[in-house]
């Protein structure tokens, strides 16, 4: 596997905290992902990263966290972002209990077996990865007609951008997925 094009070694040694951090991946997933990895070279942009990245896919909202792993996918494969997909694609398999969702909605999310709340998530996710100028207020209201709120909407909208910069990262320094990440939840 080639390495990835920003090659900076992670401070040695970790903060006591981003250490417990790391120690608390390896404990649930069983290796720190190459994310956290990439940005250990600088504590305060992993934690920066970190923060949003708990508080976007972990804190509290209207959208269930495999809805916000959904959406992940989605915006990555209209990146084509390969880590992410990797990545949130297992996380789909974990959270959904089906094998096969993570690569549906990664191909074409349109075939996926989802409700049509979910449906028109991606949807908005989508067209704000295309053309994030083009969303109008008709896209708002039918989120709402599917049961989002205005604070679901930004949680969306959120999740969005968030894997739209990070895809965006991740794809210019040839980031790579973790091995593990394959054959979870499978």
């Amino acid at each position: 596997m080639n390495p990835t094009a920003l090659d900076l070694p992670p401070l040695d040694p970790l903060p006591a905290e981003t250490q417990r951090y790391f120690d608390i991946c390896v404990e649930k997933l069983g290796f720190v992902p190459n994310v956290l990895r990439a940005y250990a070279f600088d504590v305060d942009k992993l934690n920066a990263f970190t923060g949003m990245y708990n508080d976007l896919m972990l804190a509290p909202s209207g959208l269930s966290k495999l809805e916000r792993e959904m959406v992940a996918v989605a915006v990555s494969a209209e990146n084509r972002c390969f880590y992410c997909l990797v990545a949130h694609g297992a996380a789909v398999r974990q959270l959904s209990g089906d094998p096969a969702l993570g690569e549906m909605i990664a191909m074409n999310y349109r075939v996926a077996p989802i409700d049509a709340r979910q449906r028109a998530m991606l949807d908005f996710a989508v067209q704000m990865t295309r053309a994030s100028a083009t969303i109008q207020e008709t896209e708002r209201t039918a989120l709402r007609a599917h049961g989002l709120t205005d604070r679901d909407i930004f949680d969306l909208a959120s999740v969005a951008g968030f894997f739209n910069m990070t895809n965006r990262v991740a794809s210019a320094i040839a980031m790579q997925p973790n091995p593990e990440y394959h054959g979870q939840a499978r």
